[in-house]
């Protein structure tokens, strides 16, 4: 009897304890938050109200999008504030890009993964980092040389789907997708042959899995209240990306020593060659902060960048292509009168070599499609900043020091008044004028950031998409391998396809061989 009435008493006293701590939690939500006061922004419920919704969050944002261009979600510490008001977002991004930064929440939140790398810091970091990496992206050198990256990467993907074809198997683009893209930012950015394409190396694939995974666990912790109590203890998700990060830093730092090692092997080695040998060359002006620890955050950051950016937009890329075989046909087309390679036409490697930069640069419908992609489906689908300072926004609305603000660059591209009523419509003559591109404001089409921070690899990612594009609809033709299946994405700082993308592919031309 005093066994069980001591075990009520422990039940009791747990219960008591889990509702006082839920009941602070409810008054630091709503406390001082000036609810309903006309000058904030619109309450539409909690950052935790996202848990209900997680797997289709972007698309529910984007419904409440629909009825308020801003508002906000209450978090314990301060609000959350959602816009796709271009005007805010050139606020927030360039007029008053000083007083808004990462955020120290944001920063805590993506530190396990990003470190202190280009995207989770503000300052002198990022300026450093920033320096380095607009010097190497403004080279001849390293245009010439991922170019001839993304031409061998695109003929190797080529050559592997052909060989599904000859089986008459179906396969998932988007992992093929990403394994090329891998290669190809490891080799440019790093100097080294990860073959993941090949599937020769199982450490590669690994890497690509838990990177990806461990993207999803750190976008859990944006609408998980007790992340940091399950970090501690090592529970669920954050045991797994406690083990993957320690997996990717090994991986990362075996990069880094090889690369030390033939820096000092090779008498005659261009430090120049790629993005990890100039920032090794830096290291050696600040050994103290350039460590291989900050090398190792640089990699990773510079990764997602390279990976995720392009292999992402052209999944959604030949997913729309799919549903839309006219413009599908319509690009193919385009392929065929800008490159004008009759002779050895049936063989990858030699149609792969007339991709040249003034072909590229003709392709003004592929441009549009892969733009109208990315408008779409935009590789971040929410980004944004901390506000430093009090600060009104362009449209009246009050930011307290703190906030959050955000930018919802998935909702944005579904605004019909922003894009106009067929704003969902996949419509890449959007984008054109007299068959030319006519580009738009980046505080409208956010895909690529926008202000100081715009990203740097905006033509280096245009440039692998096309190659990839041109070579693969050159000679195949792409249809679902289960028309009846519901593609969706998966809910990531990045947008993936979830479970993939299973597609079959027709020759278009009968080769010479395999």
């Amino acid at each position: 009897m005093e066994l069980l009435s001591a075990t009520v008493s422990a039940a009791m006293a747990s219960f008591c304890f889990v509702l006082i701590c839920f009941c602070v939690l409810l008054l630091r939500i709503f406390m001082g938050k000036s609810l309903k006061h006309p000058q904030y922004p619109p309450v539409m419920g909690t950052v935790f109200h996202s848990l209900l919704c997680f797997n289709r969050v972007y698309d529910h944002y984007t419904d409440v999008a629909r009825k308020y261009k801003t508002f906000r979600l209450l978090s314990p510490s301060n609000s959350e504030i959602f816009t796709t008001d271009p005007r805010n977002v050139e606020h927030i991004l360039k007029t008053n890009f000083d007083k808004y930064s990462k955020g120290s929440q944001n920063y805590e939140i993506l530190e396990d993964l990003f470190g202190h790398g280009i995207f989770n810091t503000n300052g002198d970091k990022w300026r450093q980092q920033r320096k380095i990496a607009s010097f190497e992206f403004s080279t001849r050198n390293l245009r010439d040389f991922s170019c001839a990256v993304f031409r061998t990467k695109s003929a190797k993907l080529a050559e592997t789907i052909l060989g599904f074809g000859v089986k008459n198997q179906t396969f998932d683009i988007q992992d093929l997708l990403m394994r090329c893209s891998l290669d190809s930012i490891f080799k440019i950015g790093f100097g080294v042959d990860l073959n993941c394409l090949e599937g020769s190396t199982e450490e590669g694939r690994a890497f690509i899995k838990a990177f990806d995974d461990s993207n999803r666990f750190i976008c859990w912790r944006f609408v998980d209240p007790f992340w940091k109590l399950r970090r501690i203890l090592s529970l669920g998700s954050e045991g797994t990306l406690k083990k993957n990060i320690k997996f990717m830093d090994d991986f990362v730092f075996g990069v880094i020593s090889n690369k030390r090692k033939q820096t000092f092997e090779q008498q005659n080695y261009n430090d120049k060659e790629d993005i990890l040998s100039r920032f090794q060359m830096e290291s050696k002006k600040d050994p103290e902060r350039m460590t291989n620890q900050y090398l190792k955050d640089i990699i990773l950051n510079f990764m997602i960048a390279g990976k995720d950016t392009t292999a992402g937009t052209l999944s959604w890329f030949f997913y729309l292509l799919c549903k839309h075989p006219l413009i599908q046909e319509k690009v193919a087309e385009e392929v065929r009168e800008v490159i004008n390679c009759k002779e050895n036409e049936t063989k990858i490697d030699d149609f792969v070599e007339c991709l040249t930069d003034a072909a590229l640069e003709k392709m003004h419908y592929l441009h549009a499609a892969l733009t109208e992609t990315l408008r779409l489906y935009p590789a971040v689908p929410t980004d944004g900043r901390c506000a430093e300072t009090d600060d009104v926004l362009p449209d009246g609305f009050r930011v307290k020091k703190g906030d959050g603000v955000y930018y919802m660059a998935y909702a944005m591209g579904r605004m019909n008044y922003i894009w106009g009523e067929d704003a969902e419509e996949f419509r890449p003559e959007r984008w054109l004028n007299n068959g030319v591109f006519q580009p738009e404001s980046p505080f409208k089409f956010v895909s690529f950031h926008a202000g100081p921070r715009i990203c740097l690899g905006k033509e280096f990612a245009y440039r692998q998409m096309k190659i990839v594009a041109m070579v693969l609809l050159r000679f195949f033709r792409f249809r679902f391998a289960d028309e009846t299946k519901q593609v969706t994405y998966k809910t990531m700082l990045t947008l993936h396809i979830d479970g993939g993308l299973h597609l079959g592919a027709i020759p278009r031309v009968i080769f010479d061989k395999f």
